[in-house]
């Protein structure tokens, strides 16, 4: 790792921001306000996967924000043999938005992490969330103070990993590309995107895929202190 970093760019779900646990309690609350016969830990079992590749369609730019939040949860609800209006579907996605950052839940060893990075360097993020959502969330998790930035994807128009996201982030931060390191979950999005822009990148393993050897990765965020 370079030795001269002095700005570090996180991702914020699934990387300090537990979206898995959040997102769980954000849906036990739409389930009970739309009287859904479902045990949560099993929808989630089909929804999660299907999340995921709406995701890449987003990052690719081959659905819409409205077509993710929709298509997600009528192809679930399929899955599972549920069928609702899209009146429904629609209000269901409302709420989802408006209830995921009620919980904020952060990823072990997020606040020991930051505190300990403070001191020594200028932290910013950099997120493909929806911009309504993240502010919030940062917020209410109590770590925006932390943050000198935050890019959020919708306001610069283009997503990880596309390069203009990350020239974006380092113009408004008045970082450099050689000290800086970028650190998320996502091995395309974060990682790769950051590395292509020429950035230093440590992967936070949190799916814990195969990743190439090459990669500087850690399996708990406080793993980080080894590298900064």
């Amino acid at each position: 790792m370079n030795k001269n970093i002095k700005h570090v760019f996180f991702d914020l779900d699934h990387t300090l921001w537990d979206f898995d646990k959040n997102s769980s309690l954000a849906f036990e609350m739409i389930f009970e306000k739309f009287n859904i016969n479902l045990e949560v830990d099993v929808f989630l079992s089909q929804y999660q996967p299907v999340n995921l590749k709406y995701w890449k369609l987003y990052r690719e730019e081959r659905v819409s924000k409205e077509e993710l939040r929709r298509g997600r949860l009528v192809d679930t609800f399929t899955k599972l043999e549920k069928k609702y209006s899209l009146q429904v579907i629609d209000e269901i996605s409302h709420d989802y938005i408006a209830f995921l950052p009620l919980n904020n839940y952060l990823i072990e060893g997020t606040l020991e992490l930051l505190e300990y990075l403070r001191p020594k360097y200028h932290m910013h993020i950099i997120t493909n969330g929806f911009k309504e959502v993240q502010n919030t969330k940062l917020n209410n998790a109590g770590i925006k103070k932390y943050f000198k930035t935050v890019t959020n994807s919708e306001e610069v128009g283009v997503k990880k990993p596309n390069p203009l996201i990350f020239e974006h982030a380092l113009k408004v931060s008045g970082a450099q590309v050689f000290d800086s390191v970028m650190i998320g979950d996502n091995y395309e999005a974060d990682i790769l995107g950051a590395e292509l822009f020429g950035l230093n990148t440590i992967c936070f393993n949190y799916h814990k895929e195969k990743l190439p050897k090459d990669n500087v990765e850690v399996s708990k965020l406080i793993h980080i202190k080894n590298y900064l």
